[in-house]
């Protein structure tokens, strides 16, 4: 079953929201092609600064600002898979609020 999510911004596939954060790794950090389970940070010097960028690209994505409470939620991700987690949480968390 493909889950879609409603909303500006959240209305994606589990694989589109991968491909799109694959993207981001590619243009922004120019990570190319991370596998879905490195640890970004040992693998790919991924660091804080780094991580900053990738919740503004989440919000651009979401089309909403990230609260403090999910920005530090997003403190302990390590990997692509764990991303994308965190996006479809959100997303369904925005969906419901709809």
């Amino acid at each position: 079953m493909i889950k879609r999510y409603g909303g500006i911004g959240t209305d994606m596939t589990r694989d589109e929201i991968t491909a799109h954060i694959l993207q981001i790794f590619r243009k922004e950090f120019e990570i190319e092609n991370p596998g879905l389970d490195d640890d970004l940070r040992e693998e790919h010097e991924f660091d804080s600064i780094d991580a900053v960028e990738l919740l503004l690209q989440i919000e651009k994505m979401l089309g909403s600002e990230l609260t403090q409470e999910e920005k530090k939620q997003a403190m302990d991700i390590r990997t692509i898979n764990q991303v994308c987690d965190y996006i479809e949480g959100l997303a369904r968390i925005r969906q419901n609020v709809s």
